[in-house]
């Protein structure tokens, strides 16, 4: 099957893109499958085991797909989609908070993503693990971890800092932030409990996480998937978060615990040994994987290549949320 990956932004990343990291572990899965697979990405891309074309800014998306192309996998929403002749799919990675008619081909990245839009079709994002330096779950481990962009307050870093700073002994390490950020309205983290690495990536993030007792993950909106959830899993760290979006679906008793509460979470962490570091890796290694990815993805592809649409009527949001965010206490 010829396959096109279609994503405005470039690949591969590096430190921070979730995103990214899933398309290029279901390219990679695919080729390997023996599919051809084309990118067609932004400017800088470059792969070494598919073809790449670099989209042109002055010409329509749609006329840069090539026209022996079995299926399109877009990861956006191009415009003029009803007089294209190529079947395609396109996943939604974020959300978005307004009433919108999606097309009938989209594809969400959980059931919960997927159910708040009015939908049953979704594909759980998998990772190519083998990209991962291994996890070394005998090691002594000696702080929790906060991952994730920090600057986002829909990620509630400073939720994970007080649950920290209101425990005994435990610190934090925050992958994705900095100490002082003026862009969050001045804020400062003197406390010696907490560091900051900053936005990491590869043999630096993997060590980090190799030496976590577990995530702490108090967001305050609805996560669609959370990549920072199965990279904590793999490295065997249980995660303690809250109840939102995926997070039910993806983080069940056995491997953490959710709660909008911080004298609840404050509670859960310090019962961080009680979960089985091996069991947490085996989870996202066998559940969150690209080769699984990839074999959803592919019914999905037969299914709009055979002329079914996946979704019967177009999604739509099912409601407004007009907090800006979700309770935290």
């Amino acid at each position: 099957m010829k396959i096109v990956i279609a994503y405005k932004n470039k690949i591969p990343v590096f430190l921070y893109g979730g995103t990214e990291r899933v398309l290029w572990a279901l390219g990679k899965e695919l080729t390997k499958q023996g599919h051809e697979v084309t990118f067609l990405v932004g400017e800088g891309s470059t792969c070494d085991f598919a073809k790449v074309i670099i989209i042109q800014q002055d010409i329509p998306i749609l006329e840069q797909v090539p026209r022996d192309t079995d299926v399109v996998h877009f990861n956006f929403q191009p415009e003029g989609l009803n007089t294209f002749d190529i079947p395609y799919v396109i996943t939604m990675h974020g959300n978005i908070n307004k009433h919108h008619k999606f097309d009938k081909n989209i594809i969400f990245v959980s059931e919960n993503h997927a159910a708040r839009y009015n939908s049953k079709s979704f594909v759980h994002n998998g990772m190519d693990w083998d990209e991962y330096a291994q996890p070394n779950l005998k090691q002594p481990r000696d702080y929790f971890h906060f991952l994730g962009k920090a600057a986002w307050r829909i990620k509630n870093v400073q939720g994970a800092i007080d649950i920290i700073n209101e425990s005994k002994s435990e610190r934090l390490k925050v992958l994705g932030g900095v100490r002082f950020n003026f862009n969050m309205g001045m804020r400062f983290t003197f406390s010696p409990k907490i560091s900051f690495a900053g936005m990491v990536g590869s043999t630096k993030k993997t060590d980090l996480l190799n030496k976590s007792k577990g995530l702490i993950f108090p967001i305050k909106w609805h996560e669609p998937f959370g990549i920072a959830i199965t990279e904590s899993l793999f490295y065997g760290c249980p995660v303690f978060a809250t109840p939102y979006g995926s997070l039910p679906e993806i983080v069940t008793k056995e491997f953490g615990f959710l709660s909008n509460n911080k004298e609840e979470l404050k509670t859960a962490i310090a019962n961080a040994d009680a979960y089985s570091k091996q069991k947490c890796y085996e989870y996202a290694r066998d559940e969150f994987n690209s080769l699984k990815m990839s074999y959803e993805y592919l019914n999905k592809y037969n299914q709009v290549i055979n002329g079914t649409p996946l979704n019967e009527e177009a999604p739509d949001l099912v409601r407004i949320q007009k907090e800006k965010y979700l309770e935290w206490k």
